[in-house]
């Protein structure tokens, strides 16, 4: 398991080469930041006691820091849901009103456009955690899993979850599907936007600074749509292991892949560094 320190190092090199290089500090690479953060806290909270257990075995945790692992997963990818629709629709912006771009996305608008992700994200998943708090544990104390989350806590508990599930589905509305719409229709205006330029060129152009988001959005929902959309029922636990991995893991360590060799300005600011020319 070597993979979880390189997306760590990835993800904190792509937010340090943003923050020191003046070129690269504009409104797109000033999202980007923040996604990279919440990426690092899904990771730093998750991963160290994953290879504990698997280097040294069977690894303990207090309920407390259970239950606050639950809440810091949740709510910082309740985070990047919201933190993705705000970069789509600054795509919007810089490919369908370019002139007005620069008007519209000032420094007050990206401070509450970076803002209030955190907001919700921090407070509206306590109505998932609050309840699994109060959940009565009868008999094994040992999680299934290799981390806190709430498919493993309802199984392992004795009470009755079916109340706590219905939440977690009617809440999954706002909280993923209001997001990833929000997406999808900023898209179907960049699509119409980026068909109506004559050149070949200009598509080409264009399509490039929205491409790497746009690979991201389908990786992120899909596993989260994966994993929390469908009921736990019909989900075995080693399937539901699987699609934990890859959000966990695998996200974080290609998001920056992606964003970085994709990107010709990050490219080029990383080479200018390394090259020191």
């Amino acid at each position: 398991m070597a993979l979880p320190p390189d997306s760590h190092t990835n993800t904190v090199r792509s937010s340090l080469l943003v923050s020191v290089n003046i070129r690269l500090q504009s409104p797109m690479y000033y999202f980007l930041c923040h996604f990279s953060i919440t990426d690092l806290i899904v990771s730093t909270n998750v991963v160290p006691n994953m290879l504990g257990a698997i280097l040294f075995g069977e690894k303990k945790m207090t309920y407390v820091g259970c239950i606050t692992q639950v809440y810091f997963f949740s709510g910082t990818t309740f985070t990047e849901c919201y933190l993705l629709s705000v970069m789509s629709y600054d795509r919007y912006l810089a490919i369908c009103n370019p002139l007005r771009y620069s008007s519209i996305m000032d420094l007050k608008l990206q401070i509450c456009l970076s803002v209030w992700p955190w907001l919700v994200g921090l407070t509206l998943n306590l109505v998932g955690v609050f309840p699994v708090s109060n959940f009565d544990f009868c008999n094994d104390n040992i999680i299934d899993h290799f981390y806190c989350d709430l498919f493993p806590l309802q199984k392992l508990s004795c009470s009755d979850t079916s109340i706590l599930e219905l939440k977690v589905f009617l809440f999954s509305m706002p909280l993923f599907i209001l997001p990833c719409g929000l997406v999808m229709v900023t898209y179907v205006y960049i699509f119409l936007t980026i068909y109506k330029i004559p050149s070949t060129t200009g598509k080409q152009k264009a399509f490039s600074t929205c491409s790497s988001h746009l690979i991201v959005v389908g990786s992120f929902y899909g596993t989260l749509i994966a994993k929390y959309m469908i009921p736990s029922k019909e989900q075995s636990m080693l399937i539901n292991k699987i699609i934990s991995l890859l959000h966990i893991v695998f996200t974080p360590l290609f998001n920056p892949i992606i964003y970085s060799l994709r990107n010709q300005e990050i490219k080029m600011v990383l080479k200018k560094l390394l090259t020191n020319k």
